[in-house]
Parts: C-alpha cells; structure tokens; sequence
C-alpha cells in the first residue's frame, strides 16, 4: 500500500500503529520513509572531461559583465582556465540571479558555509560517496609503490582576485604555513605514515608530488576525503586550523616574519597595530575566508561581509574556474546571505516559514510531522537524505581526563562504561527525539558499508538491560548509594557525578542527554549536563577539560578517512572526544601528550597506522577490526543512527532548481557542497 503522508506523519508520532509497537522498529520506520515518496533516489552533475565536448564561447552573470563593461575585470574567456571544469547539471541548464537565503547560528558555525565551497578541494567524490571525482586536479595517480601521489592541477587556475594558482601555493603551504612549527606545533597523521614525514614537491607549475618513504595507499583516498590533507582551503584554514595541502602565497607572505624586513619584531608590531597579540594571531584571522574578506579564495563564492556580524553575506568568486555545459561560467546564484539566528528553534521556525531557500543543516527531525504540514504555506519541499553513520549521539568517554581523578578512574574501566550502555533505553529516546525512524544500538556503521564489522556488533552491549546494568555496577564496587539511591564514590563516600558536555548543534543534544542522565539515574548514576556553546566546548576538550562529550560519529563511519571523533589520531581543536591527551600523543609521534596505557587504544592505534600502507582489501579487514574493539570497549556509547537527522531533513524552496532528490550524508561527501550548489539556481 502507498503510504501517504498525512498517514505516515500520525504514524510516525504514535497516534496510529506507531513503529515503535513493532519489532525492528527504527527498519519498519525507514522502509515507510522510502515508499512515502520523501527519500529520493541519488543523483548528481557529471564532468565533463573530453575537451573535444567542452563549449567554445562562453557567458557571464549580468553584474559581471558590467565589470567587463567597466574596465575593472578580464573578459570571461581570459578568466577561465585552460583546463576548466565543465559540469552537465543535475536537471538543466540554469539562468543566473538571486540570492540563497539560509539560517546560520554565529561564529562558530563556519562549516555552514565551508561546505558550500566543498569544490575548492583538490579531489571531490561524486554523489554516491564512493567515485572520487576532479575538483582543483583534473587528474591524479598514486605510483605502484604507494610511495609517491602526485596531483595534476588544472591550468591557468586562478585565485578570486585574479592572481595565478601552481603549485607553489603547495609548497608555501607545506614550507612556511605546515612546517613553521608557531603556526602548526604538531604534524598530523596524514603527512606522517608510520610516523615518518612526508614532503611536498612540486614538479612544474602544475604537478605537485606528495612523497613518502614507506607505502602509503591510504593517501589517494585521504585526499578525496574530508581530511586534514584534503580538505581544501574553506574548512582546513577556518578556525585557526592550518591544514588542506596549498594556500595563497601571494597574499599570505606578507604576514610572516620569514618575509617582512625586520623579521619577527617588525611582523609582532604590524599585527598588534591592527589589534592582533603576536604575528600568529594576526596568520590567523588572515588565512581564515569566513572572517577576512580580502582573502582570496578558489571556491564559488566568497566572504564580503563575514561570519562575526548577525549577516554573514558571500558573493560569487569571478574567477571560478567551472562552467556549464552550454558555456555559461559557474555559479549561478549571485551570492549566498547567511542570517543569524538567536537559537535553533528561531531557525527551524524561520525555515518553516519559507525564510529560507534551502536549509539542512539544524533542521529538528523532532519537528518533521509540522515541518511537513507548513510546506505549502512555506512554499518549500522537504527531501529526507538517509546517512549511513551508526550514530547520531555518542557519548564519548574522556580517557585521558584527570582533573578529578574518582571520575577519571571510572571514565577509564570498561564495565562502567558497558553498565551505562545497557542502561540506555534507546527505544525512548528514538520516540522521543528521532520520531522512530532511526536505528537503534552501537556505533558500527550501517551494515551496507564494507567498514561493518558484522552480524551481532549493532546489539552488543547496546540493548537496554537495566538489571545487567545494576549488577555489573555493583560488582565493580559501586555498592554504596546515597539517601536518594545515587551510587556514591569510592574516595570520600560523596555523590559520584559525571559531567556531559553538550553542544546545542545539528540535534538538540542537551535536550537528549537530559533524558540520557534520567536514564542512567535509574541505575543510579548522577549526570549533569552541561550545554555548552560549540567554540567554547571544543575549546575545553582541546584542553582535556570534559569528561563525557555528545557528539555524531559522521563521517567516522569511513573509518580510515574521518576517525577523528571516534579514536584520538589528530589533535587539532575539537577532535579526539575520547582522549585528546591520546591525540596530541599519536599525532606528534610521542613527542607531547600523553601515551596510553590502556592495551586496547594502543591496539587501535596500531591498528590505524598499520592501515595507512594497505591496499583495499586489507584496509578495510583493518577497520572492522578497530570497530570491534570500538564496540567491545564502549569508548562511545552509541544511541540510534542511519537517520535523516543529521543534516537529512532538507527544505529546498519551489523556486529552487537542479536540486537532487537524495543527497549523500557523509563528512567526506560535504552535505550540501557534494550536491554542488554553483548549479543551483532561480527558476523565476
């Protein structure tokens, strides 16, 4: 029977044959998703690579042309590359005008607009997740050995203020940027397999080889994935991070003390003149799109107004290196007009009332049922994208905490971590927040994926078992409560508290870990949330301040490319939940952190950088290995995933063309830049 939605939506919140009365719940849900019509079949633009099918004349946005007209910019063909990007659009070819409205949640939302650049990376998977498709390198090959990838750049790419983009702005990177050890104290692991340094060379102006000393086949797939290395300017040198393998030298040489006349004390004095503390801080508001407007940029559009005002406000990059089949260069959209809202609530109601053009990112699931009765009213279509990771809550256990060392020695013992987890009543809490429609038990990713670990590991340690809960409790020796039945401490006979800290960011996760610590409390366990805004909990975890932290696990559901929530492989701000101390520790190869003494993390970090020189096959035996270990150990107790709910509930106005009907939901797919937005574009 087709399922209408009116029907579907009582269904859903319980007032008819709620899911949730049958077994298999959160499959039940799904498979009444897909025959309501909501959930698309994936679809995405095709490049063009035979130049013999390229156009020949080319075309340009009106108030572009007027700049022409005035003097003040090349003419389009001179603007464009010799070895362009030509895109066939997902539906048709489109007209150029308007402005995409979207809600934002202040500075630290930069990711809102960063993934709308998702193209200015050097490789870019297609709409499946799985292809890896051209981007910034028309072309690229990892050499037999796995020793040397080397990367063909398109040329006569350009920057957004016209100025020539080689291979030099590679090495810069790599020398003056990556290498300078104020701007990046500690080497990530993707230029560092086995531990071993790897180097940039640029070979001519458009050909740069990464070498290394040890087979790394890891690599290729690390630079089309959402990594440290591969993830182009926008995201890897927003925030104060350093990484995504170029930079625009051109511009940037200014604010090192390596090329100002006076060195070090000249470069401190110009940035405390413009209100900077030294020469880094300065680096980093300069490198950073969302905040300088005067960086330039290679993605679609860039900043004019930037993300620390109520508007973040970007505008097209005339010197985008894309056009479509017809010869018309990309984007379409004239710019892109970010408006702050106070909460997520204020965005969901504004979304809902058709404020918005397109809005994915912190739509409510829980609101879907009134999402879908406005859209006519909002003149909008909701789209509902399925992900693929095996979470969307986790709550990560802080293995190198210690500021207390009770709680510390808890956070660390595997059956305390194991009780909590069948202590969650998951069924509750995908009634209440995730309508039924997600899937229920541990962090493994979902079982289509090659990276599953296999039949069993959803449900281990990951079904509701209170009883279990209490005895494993008790035979630890948290045998003692407290008048009000909560277990107390071993040290001093006091209540024994944790501490989550939650991030009011893509789901209501304070809200959620209110009703996760009313479930643990029924075991007798005390947890206090702590909502906390996102710059200043990633802060605190970079600290190693937290002890517990709530957080999805996409993206680590291609384990070997995205790791960085669920093991500590990377220190940069904000990664490594279950032990940044860990992080710092495997990412400076030993030199600071902290070295671990749990067997089980030593095992997955070898695990890891065993599989940076296996080929296919091998790497992916190697994940679902270290998922195992994940799930057996319950460093992140999962809760329900492979849902809509992260960045899957999509409201896309009526006047919005070559939008596709499904969307890849991943890190490494760029939600929404994988679906590339420079297609986008007003049909009246």
């Amino acid at each position: 029977m087709r399922l209408h939605w009116p029907f579907l939506a009582r269904l859903v919140v319980g007032t008819t044959l709620a899911f949730t009365t049958l077994p298999d719940d959160g499959a039940r849900a799904q498979s009444a998703l897909s025959q309501s019509g909501l959930v698309g079949t994936p679809e995405g633009i095709t490049i063009v690579t035979d130049p013999a099918q390229w156009p020949r004349a080319f075309n340009e946005a009106p108030q572009l042309a007027e700049l022409v007209r005035q003097g003040k910019l090349p003419p389009v063909k001179d603007r464009l590359p010799q070895d362009m990007m030509v895109i066939k659009p997902v539906q048709e070819i489109g007209r150029y005008g308007g402005v995409w409205r979207r809600g934002f949640t202040g500075p630290g939302d930069n990711e809102n607009g960063n993934r709308i650049n998702a193209s200015d990376r050097p490789i870019l998977v297609d709409h499946t997740g799985a292809k890896p498709n051209p981007s910034l390198a028309k072309d690229w090959k990892m050499s037999d050995d796995g020793k040397t990838f080397t990367l063909h750049l398109r040329r006569g790419l350009r920057w957004s203020d016209g100025a020539p983009m080689t291979a030099a702005d590679f090495v810069f990177w790599f020398e003056d940027l990556y290498g300078n050890q104020d701007i990046v104290p500690t080497p990530i692991t993707d230029m560092t397999p086995q531990g071993k340094p790897g180097r940039i060379v640029k070979v001519d102006d458009y050909t740069v080889n990464f070498v290394f000393d040890v087979p790394y086949f890891l690599f290729e797939d690390l630079m089309a994935g959402d990594t440290l290395i591969g993830g182009g300017q926008a995201v890897r040198q927003s925030d104060k991070r350093t990484h995504g393998a170029y930079a625009p030298a051109h511009y940037l040489k200014q604010f090192l003390p390596k090329y100002t006349p006076g060195g070090v004390e000249a470069a401190n004095a110009a940035a405390r003149a413009e209100g900077f503390d030294n020469w880094v801080a300065r680096l980093h508001f300069k490198k950073d799109w969302t905040l300088n407007t005067e960086l330039p940029v290679l993605g679609p559009f860039k900043t004019v107004q930037p993300i620390n005002r109520p508007t973040w406000v970007m505008e097209r990059n005339p010197y985008y290196w894309a056009v479509d089949t017809a010869g018309n260069q990309l984007p379409y959209l004239d710019g892109v007009v970010m408006t702050l809202a106070e909460n997520l609530e204020v965005l969901n109601l504004r979304a809902m009332a058709g404020e918005y053009d397109l809005q994915e990112r912190h739509i409510d699931i829980g609101k879907l049922p009134v999402i879908l009765e406005n859209q006519a009213r909002g003149r909008y279509k909701v789209h509902l994208d399925l992900a693929l990771n095996g979470s969307d809550a986790i709550y990560y256990f802080n293995q190198t905490y210690d500021a207390d060392p009770e709680v510390a020695k808890w956070l660390r013992n595997v059956d305390f971590r194991r009780a909590l987890s069948l202590a969650l009543d998951r069924k509750q809490l995908n009634e209440a927040f995730w309508l039924g429609v997600a899937i229920p038990g541990s962090v493994a990713p979902g079982e289509v994926l090659p990276y599953f670990p296999g039949p069993g590991w959803r449900e281990k340690w990951s079904t509701f078992d209170p009883k279990q809960a209490n005895e494993m409790l008790d035979r630890i020796g948290l045998t003692r409560k407290d008048a009000q039945g909560f277990r107390v401490r071993t040290d001093n006979g006091q209540r024994l508290r944790l501490q989550i800290q939650a991030v009011q960011a893509f789901l209501p996760w304070p809200k959620i870990s209110e009703m996760v610590a009313d479930q643990w409390a029924k075991v007798g366990i005390q947890a206090d949330v702590r909502d906390t805004e996102r710059t200043l909990a990633m802060t605190r975890t970079f600290n190693n301040e937290h002890q517990i932290m709530v957080w999805m696990n996409g993206g680590t559901e291609l384990l070997y490319l995205y790791p960085f929530h669920a093991i500590p492989v990377d220190a940069p701000p904000g990664s490594a939940f279950m032990g940044p101390e860990h992080g710092k520790w495997y990412a400076s190869n030993g030199a600071s952190g902290r070295t671990p003494t749990d067997p089980q993390i030593l095992k997955i970090l070898e695990l890891f950088r065993s599989a940076a020189g296996q080929k296919t096959e091998d790497r992916i035996k190697t994940a679902q290995e270290i998922w195992k270990i994940e799930i057996d150990q319950q460093y992140g107790i999962g809760t329900v995933g492979q849902s809509p709910a992260l960045m899957g509930v999509r409201l896309v106005s009526n006047r919005l063309g070559n939008i596709p009907s499904r969307n890849c939901i991943a890190q490494h797919c760029r939600t929404p830049g994988g679906a590339h937005p420079e297609t986008w574009f007003y049909k009246n």
